[in-house]
């Protein structure tokens, strides 16, 4: 059995973050596994070697360890890229030139019943699907997948996830003949980074043996992304385990900009590791 903990260096780890660790940590610990830490640093116009620093330090100070050395993306591009090139070869993927301000003005006027927006904002309208395509899966660019010829390819095959966290516990079907629908046709290379983190954290946690990934909430409805991807290029489906968000007093998700609630000035006033998994209601066997 292995989790993880995949913290982006773009900014201090704050108390949600101590909690989906501590999270992650727990269940390993429970189940007699393995706990790593991955660094996800594939923006790299935001990632900062101080912030990695400052990861390291707050997970040590609440008792956390991890084999090493740390998986960090930034070291992974031509996994990434093989994995697209072998999704082109598929022709499962096109280029797309459309910036978002191109795909509001094209939903600007949505169909009745059809969603606007899935599990990765808004949904694409699928403008570039039809240009014609280069020979050669090209760099630089922004690649799409291609949903239909996706689910297509897959075919009869039923997609499931098991979920063990405390919200959707229970076996969950991917409804294929709605994806389209529903996901659209996802980035999986972005212009700035050569990837995505659909496609980066798939081909991480089968690369890494991940058996349980361990996150928010938030991403639950991704978990469809992610087992389609899982499916074309035959990688294996871990269990999931979706934890609850901590948000503050008016019921807002934590994010990194929430700089009164980091870890380091929770250290610097004094307090505990004990009194981190106290506010944020974490496990306690690591504290």
């Amino acid at each position: 059995m292995r989790t993880r903990f995949a913290p982006s260096p773009t900014g201090p780890l704050h108390l949600g973050h101590a909690f989906s660790a501590l999270t992650a940590a727990h269940l390993a610990q429970s189940l007699g596994g393995e706990f790593l830490l991955r660094i996800e640093d594939i923006d790299q116009s935001r990632a900062r070697p101080e912030w990695e620093a400052q990861i390291y330090d707050d997970l040590t100070w609440l008792g956390l360890s991890w084999p090493t050395p740390v998986m960090r993306q930034s070291d992974r591009m031509p996994s990434y890229r093989a994995a697209l090139q072998t999704l082109w070869d598929m022709d499962l993927l096109y280029p797309c030139t459309c910036k978002r301000r191109d795909i509001e003005a094209a939903m600007s006027a949505p169909q009745e019943g059809v969603p606007t927006h899935g599990p990765d904002g808004l949904i694409y309208p699928g403008t570039c699907r039809t240009k014609p395509k280069p020979a050669h899966m090209p760099d630089g660019e922004t690649l799409r997948l291609d949903m239909a010829k996706a689910v297509a390819t897959i075919g009869t095959e039923t997609l499931t996830f098991t979920e063990i966290g405390p919200v959707h516990t229970g076996t969950h079907i991917v409804d294929l003949s709605k994806a389209d629908q529903t996901l659209g046709d996802i980035v999986l290379a972005r212009r700035d980074m050569g990837t995505s983190y659909h496609l980066s954290v798939v081909i991480d946690d089968a690369d890494q043996g991940i058996t349980h990934v361990t996150r928010g909430s938030d991403l639950f409805e991704a978990t469809q992304i992610h087992v389609i991807l899982q499916a074309l290029l035959n990688k294996p489906v871990p269990n999931y385990h979706h934890h609850d968000l901590i948000r503050d007093a008016q019921g807002k998700r934590l994010a990194k900009r929430d700089d009164a609630r980091a870890i380091a000035l929770y250290r610097a006033e004094g307090k505990t590791p004990q009194d981190i998994a106290t506010l944020t209601n974490a496990p306690v066997s690591f504290c």
